[in-house]
């Protein structure tokens, strides 16, 4: 692992362990060990990123690249804003479920998977992941939770198979799993292992048609852990890892086109369903997973394309996704805190009632459709780009398509939520807390910043490639 940034892996394992001994008798010292570990962890990584000396000297003193501290920062800023609410709402049953221990440690185990320099150590730390997310979605009372869980670990159960067949054939075939030495002498015998392991963590990414688990997750799970799920989880889980693999087989050149072009098919395909089946959605939590699910087809299909703008394209929308995602999933969870559902059939004119909670919606569903000139109009522009320089015109024109779609149905769930005549049953709902709020606002204001900044944040992510 790079050792500048080991300490993201073990200080998350560390607080992990002291929450339950030094929050035994008092719940707030949990959320505080929790918060302040992930605070300073931003903040340290904020101070790398945006501190002069480092960018005049092209982080060069540093053994990490773009996509790593960029992982890491979307990381910690979704574990972040998550927990934080979770403190500010009361909304998750911290004492009965252990919810800041297991936050901590999938926290510590996405953190090794980003630093992780070779493909054992990267499935190693995706099980421990799998572990703690299952005890996370399994930590709602009810059937909902349980059922939800059961499905993620089930359902995701071949692709670790499938991993731990590729991980062999790659060590039959050439005796190493290191990225660096893979990328440096490209084989027939690494490229069948990749295809084996792009297929499991394209089950893993909830990539059609193996996206089956993935509503159920979200919806069963606490509003709080569906935030996180839908933010970071599934991403450095599965696209994180798919993102890297379209790194090493761009190498392979011709050879690798055959499965660039099936994860380019299953990406086009998981947008597409997507964005229909958001459309036929009542619940809003289900709406945002199937939304979720189509974004993570944009994600895969730019990486597929196997260029630079396609690759950075990628990159960028896993950070914009966490950024638009998380904001949509925690203002619904301060919907149900206030209205007491999820249903949209049930809801309506709540805007007069919880105006800020609406307008940080609004600027997350524009990002999500792409709408200039938040974050993801960028994202969606060079996975379409490279999508059409790469000759995939038909794929280009339906990313754009479904991406008009996307504000379609974000518009109707903006206005079944918010606008029209306000309810009866609801005249008593109140925004909520400032506290509640804070994080929405965060992600709305880092939306902002990083459409308006996105030639720095580019030229940032060029230097992954």
């Amino acid at each position: 692992m790079t050792t500048e940034l080991l300490s993201y892996s073990i200080i998350p394992l560390l607080s992990a362990l002291a929450i339950p001994f030094l929050g035994r008798t008092n719940r707030k010292i949990s959320e505080i060990i929790a918060n302040v570990t992930l605070l300073a962890g931003l903040a340290n990584l904020a101070y790398i990123i945006f501190h002069p000396m480092n960018r005049n000297s092209d982080y060069a003193v540093f053994s990490f690249d773009g996509l790593t501290i960029t992982m890491l920062f979307t990381i910690y800023m979704v574990a972040l804003c998550c927990v934080f609410f979770a403190s500010a709402s009361h909304m998750v049953k911290a004492e009965k479920n252990a919810f800041y221990p297991l936050i901590m440690i999938s926290v510590s185990a996405m953190s090794s998977m980003v630093l992780a320099r070779d493909y054992f150590t990267l499935y190693i730390f995706m099980e421990a992941l799998a572990v703690t997310s299952f005890s996370l979605i399994a930590g709602e009372e009810g059937k909902g939770g349980i059922e939800g869980a059961i499905k993620y670990i089930l359902l995701t159960f071949p692709a670790s198979a499938l991993i731990l067949i590729g991980i062999a054939i790659m060590l039959m075939s050439g005796g190493t799993i290191n990225f660096d030495m893979i990328n440096s002498s490209p084989s027939t015998g690494n490229l069948a292992a990749l295809a084996f392991i792009t297929l499991g963590f394209a089950i893993k990414a909830g990539l059609f048609p193996f996206h089956f688990w993935t509503p159920d997750a979200y919806q069963g799970a606490p509003s709080a852990v569906s935030a996180y799920l839908a933010g970071v989880v599934t991403k450095i889980s599965g696209i994180y890892a798919l993102v890297k693999i379209c790194m090493t087989i761009r190498l392979f050149g011709e050879p690798a086109k055959p499965v660039a072009f099936a994860l380019l098919l299953a990406g086009v395909l998981t947008l597409i369903f997507g964005a229909i089946a958001a459309l036929m959605q009542k619940d809003m939590k289900r709406m945002l997973a199937f939304s979720s699910i189509s974004q993570m087809g944009y994600i895969a299909a730019g990486a597929a394309t196997l260029t630079p703008v396609g690759i950075i394209g990628a990159i960028l929308h896993i950070f914009n996704h966490a950024t638009f995602k998380t904001s949509l999933f925690l203002n619904s969870a301060a919907i149900e805190k206030s209205a007491g559902t999820t249903d949209m059939r049930k809801m309506g004119g709540l805007e007069k009632n919880m105006p800020y909670t609406s307008w940080t919606s609004i600027i997350a569903l524009f990002s999500t459709a792409g709408v200039p000139p938040l974050s993801g109009f960028w994202s969606k522009l060079l996975i379409i780009v490279a999508l059409w320089v790469s000759g995939f015109k038909l794929a280009a024109v339906l990313a754009l398509v479904f991406s008009i779609l996307t504000l379609a149905y974000f518009m109707m769930m903006q206005k079944k939520v918010f606008f029209g005549k306000p309810r009866e049953e609801l005249k008593d709902v109140r925004e909520a807390s400032a506290y509640m709020l804070a994080p929405a606002f965060l992600m709305s204001l880092i939306i902002v910043l990083s459409g308006i900044f996105f030639p720095y944040v580019f030229e940032f992510l060029g230097k992954t490639l």
